[in-house]
């Protein structure tokens, strides 16, 4: 059905970052393709060194523990700090990361976690890191044909530890900043989201290990001096997030 619409089909899961965007008419597809019966979809597996979550497995279904959490509870607590209940009911992890709003928690966790893409088309299927699948903000690596199955999450040990911090002005709305970081006690990778664009990674934030409150104040004033916001009250706010994260991390 994708591969003969033209462009003018869309893949509906859960309806809550294209729902909005049809009653906006910011999206206008001839088609709706709804992937929400597919059983499959809707299950995570263990797939050698992985857990593969399925593109239509809910924010609440990890929030719940209904399905395995390769992170040892820490996708378990981003899940809960999403939106609202109602939302989470929902709305799932594949319609976020294909949605790619810059604000969205998923986006900059996943991308942290250097979560990989599973994507299937009528040429066949194929994988894709989070951090090259997302191009900018609301636009992703799906050719004509093509939509999400599924997120691949490698299984951490018990000695990784996880920092996530946002900024919000009340529960449940999009942040203003955030900044994850994942950690084994030797090396770490951080990811700074809300940005305006995709998440910037820290592919290597082992300088701040560590933590120390003199690391905590050079990895905020390291994220500062990047200038990713390019609005020195958001870049100050990326900098604080990133060293609340990493706290958590030595917690």
């Amino acid at each position: 059905m994708l591969a003969t619409s033209r462009g003018n089909a869309k893949v509906i899961a859960g309806g809550q970052s294209l729902g909005p965007m049809l009653n906006l008419r910011l999206a206008r597809p001839n088609i709706l393709i709804d992937i929400s019966g597919i059983r499959s979809l809707t299950e995570a597996r263990q797939e050698g060194d992985a857990v593969i979550f399925g593109a239509c497995v809910t924010h609440a279904s990890i929030e719940d523990g209904r399905v395995p959490d390769p992170t040892g509870g820490f996708m378990r607590r981003v899940a809960r700090g999403i939106a609202y209940r109602a939302v989470r009911n929902r709305g799932t992890i594949a319609g976020s990361v294909v949605h790619a709003d810059p604000s969205a928690d998923w986006l900059t966790v996943l991308t942290t976690l250097d979560a990989v893409v599973n994507i299937a088309g009528t040429e066949g299927t194929r994988s894709v890191a989070l951090s090259d699948f997302v191009i900018m903000p609301f636009t992703v690596d799906l050719r004509e044909g093509e939509f999400v199955t599924g997120i691949r999450v490698a299984q951490r040990a018990e000695n990784v530890r996880f920092g996530y911090f946002k900024f919000c002005r009340k529960a449940g709305e999009f942040a203003s900043a955030m900044a994850g970081v994942v950690a084994d006690g030797r090396t770490a990778r951080g990811a700074i989201g809300a940005t305006g664009a995709k998440p910037y990674v820290i592919a290597d934030a082992s300088q701040f290990l560590p933590v120390t409150d003199g690391t905590l104040a050079e990895a905020a004033q390291h994220v500062r001096n990047l200038g990713i916001a390019d609005d020195a009250a958001a870049d100050r706010a990326n900098g604080v997030a990133f060293a609340r994260a990493l706290k958590q991390v030595a917690q």
